[in-house]
């Protein structure tokens, strides 16, 4: 549900954000700006440039120019303080299928210092909330797509981070367990934490995201709320919006 909101404290500001491979220019001079206590939605095709800017948030990826400060902190040289107030659940799952659900989020906590008194009842809370609690004791090996998925979900926000980037989400979760996610994305929210988000699923979009920004061929083309994007292109949902700025549907590649 999105809600009323007035412009707070800038949490990620992008500036001129350029990141080539040889001759493939995937984000072309991006700037935004992603306030406090907000969820974000990255839109556009695949081969948009969603998750390359994403990694560049992180700093996997070094940008080829342009600055990216998170937090306040500027990614190319504070990339550790960044990290440190950041949560990632990346868009290729990353866990250790020989260890249970349960023992994956604990190694994540301990590897980010989370104090080990602390660390038990955090993770029993994000287990919990990603409806995990009853399968936490089995490998992971056995686990199905859209449960490592909220795996991952949950290892990036055991450190209660201030900042969490989530790429695709909600990839392969049935109803229930995507409607969990959604209800703790917006709890996160009204907890104070900025959230950003990729995703091809236009009703999540809808649902959660009090701003958008939509990116084609690695530049922003159309920037506001869900409900300002709709009334502005005259469209029934942010599909149409899509279709009309790129002539193409959103989960076309580039």
């Amino acid at each position: 549900m999105q809600r009323e909101t007035s412009q707070g404290a800038t949490a990620i500001a992008i500036e001129g954000l350029t990141k080539d491979y040889g001759e493939v220019r995937a984000v072309d001079g991006l700037t935004l700006s992603i306030s406090e206590a907000e969820v974000f939605g990255l839109l556009g095709p695949n081969g948009s440039g969603k998750t390359t800017t994403i990694n560049c948030l992180t700093g996997i990826l070094k940008s080829t120019s342009g600055t990216i400060k998170v937090g306040g902190f500027d990614v190319r040289t504070q990339g550790r303080e960044a990290r440190q107030i950041m949560g990632v659940s990346p868009q290729e799952t990353a866990v250790y299928s020989y260890l249970t659900g349960r023992e994956n989020v604990e190694l994540f906590g301990e590897l980010y210092s989370v104090n080990k008194c602390a660390l038990g009842p955090r993770v029993d809370y994000v287990l919990e909330k990603v409806c995990l609690m009853e399968e936490s004791g089995r490998r992971v090996g056995k686990y199905s797509g859209g449960m490592k998925r909220r795996v991952s979900i949950a290892m990036a926000l055991v450190t209660d981070p201030k900042i969490v980037l989530l790429d695709e989400p909600t990839v392969g979760m049935d109803p229930q367990a995507r409607r969990s996610v959604w209800d703790f994305v917006l709890e996160l929210r009204d907890r104070g934490k900025t959230i950003v988000l990729t995703t091809h699923y236009m009703e999540e979009a809808d649902e959660l995201c009090d701003e958008v920004g939509i990116i084609d061929h690695g530049k922003l083309i159309a920037l506001g709320s869900p409900a300002d994007l709709k009334e502005k292109y005259h469209a029934r949902d942010l599909e149409d919006v899509f279709i009309q700025l790129t002539g193409r549907r959103i989960r076309e590649g580039a």
